[in-house]
Parts: structure tokens; C-alpha cells; sequence
């Protein structure tokens, strides 16, 4: 039976299961999980509008900001090759609940904080909490929706993420008249508890086929994956296309803005609500066009292509200060900063189901292990040249910075451009081989 065979018998009714309507499985599978990844987006986005808050009252310098949000993508990436197994083991409902109790303690952890290393070790279980939301949804849309009908599914919930990364920007600077992070950070915490508890209490279950395996035969069908070409034809573009770009939405846009746009901080709000309402129409217009554009034989793998070289073009621009007040990079940056993703439903539709966990884990895995890097890296380059008087960092400091970031990108998509053949004909051939 070939991959897509196989995904397919198991995404369609198993034997005497009955078939949950489109309604319900909105409201009882899409909208909780697609309420984890609106937490995630917003965690991981937030810093870019309390970063003055955060640096003048803990006294942050570039490279410790870059570390602190980083922090994040750390405790990100801990968790995932795990994450995988249980995922493929236990089912997306339970690792997802208990994970989403984790990040509330973290969120807890980093509103009461007074140094810096309490507020990284918060942040690194928030990321640590938030690890299992875009995986534990993807694991679920693949166990519950029709095969055809995965990047459209994928799209919205990625569309929800976007509006957790919009809540991150305007939103929340008007809530810090009202409060300050401290106590914007324990309000999310308790939003966090509740979605934990809905999740448990309206998720149904699903058997998985690796629950019977031993975490031997598990660990062995690891190494197919890590083994297979067409999993490292794609693992490069997604991992530094998306490591970069989470960097940049997340933390240096801000900064990128002041220093070299020179817009006051409630023009960047506004320039980043409108870069997160793109990435918003990008999430769930990528899927809409993947669903619409298959019907004429244009597949995700040439949609993701095109995007991510739009994806580079925009970045470049922003490292040439090609008309630094301009609206359009943003606009363009938004709307393909998650292109790559459409990696995750390629491999899904590549490896059987039963793999689909650990195959998106282990991609996830590289994914944010590059942005706890390129975050770090970010802030780490522009701290080589010194802050003038007012806080702010060295146009050549940004230049060279996201230049880097820029360039290493343009290498993963001409490895894209290569072409492969996968190296096994099937994973589950290979796994047969490999036992």
C-alpha cells in the first residue's frame, strides 16, 4: 500500500465509526485546537510590543532581548522529537491538554519574574507548552478531516495563529493602558487553563495504529524519516524560511521600524497589525489556493516555491532599506512569512499516517530550533555595533544581520530547486527493511 493509500483509508470511516458532520467536527476538533495555535502565535509574538516595558525595567541589552524571546523557540524545540512519539502514541487531545497546562504555568512563572533569568526560564515553558499545538492540530486534521481537504483545513487553522499574532500588536498596546505585561501575561495564563479544560472535556478520541508498538519500533521508524530525501529536500527551505521569519515578526520588526523607518511606537503597532493581518490572509489563503489551484494540476509543492522566493525578495528588501517606509514589504513578508508550512501536509501525504506525527515533529523540531538561532543570532549581531543614546542600533547592524538570514535562505531554496527522488518507495517498505 503506498503512503497516500494508506492516509487515506485511515483519514476516511473506520469500520462501524460513525461520521461526524462538518459542524461538529468545527466545533469540536478545529476550533479547540485552532484556539491552541491562536495562544501559541500570540506568546510567541507579544514581546515585539512590550519590548521597551521589558527592557527598561529588567535593563535588557540586544542580545539579551534576542535571548529572552528566543527563549521561546528553546523550550520549542526541547519536546518535539518526544512529541512525535506521544502524539502518534497517545493522540493529539491528551498531549495537547496537558501541554497547554504547562505553558500556563510558564506564563504565571514569566508575569511574576523580576530578573532575567526567572523571565527566561518562564518563557522557556511557555515554549515548552506551547511545543504540541501546531503538531497536536495537524495530527488531529489528519485523524479526523478528508485527505483532499487538509491544506484548506491547515490554511484556516494557520489563519488562526495569525489573529493571535494581531491580537500581539495594537491589541495589546492599548492593553497596556489599562495594565501593564505582568498582568496581561497572567489573564493569558488563566485563558490558557480554560482552553486546556475545553480541549480535554469536548475532543473525541480516536484510536491510533502505533498504539499497539513498542517505543523501539517507534524509535526505528524515526530513522526512515530522517533518512528519506524527499524529507531533507524539504526540511531546509521550511526550517530557515520560517526560523527567520518567526525571528523577525516576533521581535526585530520592531526594532527594524524605529531604527531605520523611524516611525514612533504607535505607527509600528499600526505597521505591525497590518504585516499580522496579511499573515492572517496568507495562512488561510494558502490553503484556499492549494484547494482551489489542485483542480488545474498546480500542486502545494509549486505554490510554496513561488511564495518562499516572494518570502526571500521581501527580507532582501529589508536588508537593502529598499524604501524603508514602505508597506508593501511588510504586506508581502506577511502574506508568505508561513509559505513553507505547506512542507507539513507534503509529508503528510508522503509517509502513512501512523508516521505523520513524528515526520512533522521532527520537521517542527529544525523549524524552531532555526528560530531560536536566528533570534539569538539577530540580536547577537546587531549588539556587535553599540546603541546610541536613545536605545536604538546601527543601520549597519541590521543590514548585516538580516543580510545573513538572507542569504542563507536563497541557499535552502536553490537545495528546493534541486530535484530528488525520495529514497525509499514507501516508508513503511523501509521500515520493514529496517526492523
Amino acid at each position: 500500500m503506498t503512503a497516500t493509500e494508506t492516509a487515506t483509508s485511515t483519514a476516511s470511516d473506520q469500520a462501524g465509526e460513525p461520521r461526524l458532520s462538518i459542524v461538529r467536527l468545527t466545533l469540536v476538533v478545529f476550533l479547540p485546537f485552532a484556539g491552541g495555535y491562536f495562544l501559541s502565535y500570540l506568546y510567541r509574538s507579544v514581546n515585539a510590543v512590550i519590548a521597551p516595558q521589558l527592557v527598561s525595567e529588567v535593563g535588557l541589552t540586544a542580545a539579551d532581548l534576542g535571548l529572552l524571546t528566543a527563549a521561546f523557540f528553546f523550550g520549542f524545540a526541547l519536546p518535539q522529537i518526544p512529541l512525535g512519539l506521544l502524539l502518534d502514541r497517545f493522540g493529539p487531545k491528551r498531549v495537547q491538554s496537558t501541554q497547554l497546562v504547562v505553558a500556563a504555568a510558564g506564563a504565571l512563572w514569566f508575569a511574576l519574574a523580576d530578573s532575567k533569568l526567572g523571565l527566561i526560564g518562564g518563557r522557556t515553558l511557555i515554549g515548552i507548552g506551547m511545543a504540541g499545538c501546531l503538531m497536536a492540530s495537524f495530527k488531529a486534521i489528519t485523524l479526523w478531516f478528508p485527505m483532499e481537504r487538509w491544506p484548506l483545513v491547515n490554511g484556516l487553522l494557520l489563519g488562526a495563529g495569525g489573529v493571535g499574532a494581531m491580537v500581539a500588536t495594537k491589541p495589546i498596546e492599548l492593553m497596556l493602558g489599562l495594565t501593564d505585561w505582568r498582568g496581561i501575561f497572567i489573564g493569558v495564563s488563566a485563558l490558557t487553563v480554560a482552553l486546556a479544560a475545553i480541549t480535554q472535556i469536548v475532543v473525541p478520541e480516536k484510536p491510533s495504529e502505533a498504539r499497539g508498538e513498542t517505543l523501539g519500533a517507534q524509535l526505528r521508524e524515526m530513522k526512515v524519516i530522517f533518512r528519506d530525501r524527499y524529507f531533507w529536500r524539504l526540511a531546509p527551505i521550511g526550517t530557515v524560511t520560517m526560523g527567520a521569519g518567526m525571528a523577525i515578526q516576533g521581535l526585530w520588526s520592531a526594532p527594524w521600524l524605529r531604527d531605520i523607518a523611524h516611525l514612533s511606537q504607535a505607527e509600528i503597532a499600526d505597521y505591525l497589525l497590518v504585516t499580522t493581518a496579511s499573515m492572517t490572509v496568507g495562512f488561510a489563503g494558502t490553503g484556499l489556493a492549494v484547494d482551489l489551484l489542485r483542480r488545474y494540476g498546480i500542486g502545494a509543492f509549486a505554490i510554496m516555491t513561488v511564495g518562499a522566493a516572494i518570502l526571500i525578495g521581501s527580507q532582501a528588501a529589508m536588508a537593502l532599506e529598499i524604501d524603508p517606509k514602505g508597506l508593501w514589504i511588510w504586506v508581502l513578508f506577511g502574506l508568505t512569512n508561513n509559505i513553507t508550512v505547506l512542507s507539513y501536509p507534503l509529508l503528510s501525504r508522503y509517509f502513512p499516517l501512523r508516521y505523520v506525527g513524528r515526520a512533522n515533529a521532527g520537521l517542527n523540531f529544525l523549524v524552531f530550533a532555526a528560530a531560536f538561532a536566528a533570534q539569538y543570532a539577530i540580536g547577537g549581531i546587531i549588539g556587535l555595533w553599540p546603541a546610541d543614546a536613545q536605545g536604538g542600533y546601527a543601520p549597519d547592524a541590521y543590514r548585516v544581520a538580516f543580510g545573513v538570514f538572507v542569504a542563507i535562505q536563497l541557499a535552502a531554496f536553490l537545495w528546493l530547486l534541486v530535484p530528488g527522488r525520495a529514497a525509499t518507495a514507501t516508508a513503511d517498505r523501509a521500515a520493514s527493511r529496517s526492523a
